[in-house]
């Protein structure tokens, strides 16, 4: 009988984690699914952009109020989550802090651990006043509508409540060690915990329960959280690492060039190419690739891990021009739309086996044209996603695939690629005057 906690927590490790695995390979099955793309190059540029952004948290802080509030959690989920190595332990073997065997070093970390969940609670109030009471405009958009809305907020009540429990946790335990009650090793420096420590019954059979039930709820939380994950956009805790890693490293503003249509042209320079020759007998067979992409299976797998890293913070969205001015575009709402569209497919290939056609694309079902005409490139979003997303790249694939495989573009932008392929210019001028404005 002293066997069944041990037994239990190893029920609850095994199926938590089990179920953590099987939807992150759901992750990354999805994100596969975008077209191949290199970014294996330049690796020491990539290897520290990984570290100043995802880790070292630098454009994060070029909002002061946000970034360091973000920070502060960011440090304290990374620090604190260290304690449960100790927990896992305490729950497989049946031990009380086996790691305090360290001495001074366990209870630096435990007063450290305190001051900093501390923090992290004052941290996420502070975020919730933000967003409910002050109501922060970019947190208002009408995408932040519903779930994605209600998401932020139960996330910032799984912190609350995980911090709580382990101040709760680590009150009582402090007053255990004082009352010297068996098992309770004197062990840790409890900075925050001996003031709420105060607060609680000086009875033993009463804390030990206290104890108890705010560990087993603590770590019960955390595997919770941990697979609360998946279904929402705090995923960014995992894939802001690769995300970064393999960002565009290009300057921005240079689009990359459709190998097909620059085949093509270099043909048409070429003055030793046969303008009348047949193809190779082999093309016939090959599927002509789409010039740019109609649904996420035409987008490349950075675009898609894009779109499942996107923690809809909105500081793109208040950053974009067009946006500002009442257009329609929103570069969080493409994540988002590009994101949900992805988990459509990957529910349709666990239903079916394979993907079957549903009817639907991204292109017009989630992404309307009137949102990705509205794009001024600027490159704004791009500019200020603390995580490097760049949405700038899938609106620029949805447009080619208008323009190129729709002849879908807007009046205005057709009658000046007419008057480019006319005229050599964009003005509808005869090519014999276009100079002429140099003689006025």
């Amino acid at each position: 009988m002293d066997y069944i906690d041990n037994i239990l927590f190893a029920a609850l490790l095994l199926v938590g984690i089990g179920f953590f695995v099987k939807n992150i390979q759901k992750i990354i099955r999805n994100i596969k699914l975008g077209k191949d793309i290199d970014r294996n190059d330049n690796p020491s540029e990539r290897w520290k952009n990984m570290a100043m952004i995802a880790l070292g948290q630098s454009k994060m802080v070029k909002r002061p109020v946000a970034g360091i509030l973000h920070v502060i959690v960011y440090v304290g989920f990374i620090i604190i989550n260290i304690e449960v190595i100790e927990i896992i332990i305490d729950g497989l073997f049946g031990t009380h802090r086996v790691l305090s065997v360290a001495g001074s070093i366990y209870d630096v970390l435990i007063g450290a651990f305190e001051i900093l969940a501390f923090l992290v609670l004052i941290s996420v109030i502070i975020f919730w006043t933000r967003r409910m009471i002050l109501q922060i405009p970019r947190f208002w958009n009408k995408e932040m509508k519903g779930w994605p809305k209600n998401d932020a907020l139960y996330i910032l009540y799984f912190e609350m409540v995980l911090m709580s429990l382990f101040l709760i946790m680590n009150a009582s335990d402090y007053s255990l060690q004082q009352l010297g009650a068996e098992h309770y090793i004197k062990a840790g420096s409890f900075p925050i915990s001996h003031f709420i420590a105060a607060w609680l019954p000086q009875d033993i059979h009463t804390l030990v329960l206290l104890e108890r039930g705010a560990w087993w709820l603590h770590i019960i939380g955390i595997f919770i959280f941990l697979n609360y994950l998946y279904y929402s956009k705090h995923l960014h805790i995992l894939l802001a690492f690769p995300n970064t890693y393999f960002a565009n490293l290009n300057p921005k503003g240079k689009f990359n060039n459709l190998e097909a249509v620059t085949n093509e042209v270099k043909m048409m320079l070429d003055p030793n190419a046969d303008p009348f020759a047949a193809a190779p007998e082999t093309a016939d067979e090959d599927v002509p690739d789409k010039f740019g992409a109609s649904d996420v299976t035409d987008l490349n797998w950075v675009q898609l891990m894009n779109a499942y890293t996107c923690t809809e913070c909105g500081r793109c969205t208040s950053s974009c021009p067009a946006n500002q001015t009442g257009k329609e575009l929103s570069p969080r709402a493409i994540m988002m739309k590009t994101r949900d569209r992805l988990e459509e497919v990957g529910a349709n290939i666990d239903k079916n086996g394979a993907f079957v056609e549903d009817g639907k694309q991204l292109l017009n079902d989630y992404i309307s044209p009137e949102e990705i005409w509205a794009c001024t490139s600027c490159n704004a979003c791009v500019e200020e996603c603390p995580v490097n997303i760049d949405p700038l790249s899938i609106i620029i694939d949805l447009r080619r695939y208008l323009v190129m495989e729709q002849s879908a573009a807007p009046q205005e932008l057709n009658m000046m690629m007419t008057n480019i392929e006319n005229n050599g210019a964009p003005w509808q001028y005869n090519q014999m005057d276009r100079l002429n404005w140099k003689d006025e």
